[in-house]
């Protein structure tokens, strides 16, 4: 399977504007390097070679930082700018000219750094997959309804007690997202993803038992990162 991995890179970061004025939010600092390095080396170390940074807000920073570090992984590096937001969707859809058969969406201000093969294996069964985490609570999130062959049916919305709630990677064929329509703001969770569900694509689900999250969205959030890394990513 070949796979381009596209990190959704072009949020600005307006809960932690304060702490960080000046630099979008996948460019906060942790452990020296920005955010993205460390979801940049997870991504590396899980085999993908092959990385597009979606970048909207003050994107000229990851454009320089992505050329300064361009040497220092075994990976094909680029950015596709978008001249307005886009959301998730459109974020993804704008990079798809430069992306190979199969296509992996990952945040580029969140790390879930959890070993690829299991749910690039259920990728391959059928049109595509996307990582669940089950959790004993999750009131906090929508969650994920599937059928009893794990088969993805819809998102449902926020309840109490436990579930399976969107880690917000996806690995979805390519052919599956050419239809859809570039240069206008959509959301994968709640457009693109209930349209091909819609439309009757196979979408898996590759529940983790449990798995590392972290979100720099928060100024607490952004306090717990560097720990957050050097547990579970190194330094």
């Amino acid at each position: 399977m070949q796979i381009t991995a596209v990190v959704l890179a072009g949020g600005r970061g307006t809960r932690i504007a304060d702490l960080y004025p000046d630099i979008p939010k996948p460019m906060v600092p942790v452990c020296g390097r920005p955010f993205l390095f460390w979801v940049t080396r997870w991504l590396v170390e899980q085999g993908i070679s092959d990385i597009v940074y979606s970048v909207g807000y003050r994107a000229e920073q990851i454009e320089q930082w992505m050329d300064s570090v361009q040497d220092s992984f075994e990976a094909t590096l680029r950015c596709v700018r978008e001249a307005e937001p886009l959301g998730t969707g459109g974020g993804v859809l704008q990079c798809l000219e430069l992306c190979a058969g199969h296509v992996l969406v990952v945040n580029g201000d969140s790390l879930t750094p959890v070993a690829l093969a299991p749910l690039i294996a259920k990728a391959a069964a059928g049109d595509g997959a996307l990582l669940g985490v089950r959790m004993e609570d999750a009131a906090r999130y929508g969650t994920l309804s599937l059928s009893s062959t794990g088969r993805l049916l819809k998102f449902a919305e926020k309840r109490p007690g436990a579930g399976i709630i969107n880690a917000g990677i996806y690995l979805l064929s390519r052919s599956l997202l050419e239809p859809f329509p570039r240069g206008r703001k959509l959301s994968m969770e709640e457009e693109l993803l209930p349209a091909l569900i819609d439309q009757g694509a196979n979408l898996g689900c590759e529940v983790a038992e449990s798995a590392p999250f972290l979100d720099i969205g928060t100024p607490e959030s952004v306090k717990q990162a560097e720990t957050f890394v050097r547990s579970h990513i190194g330094s």
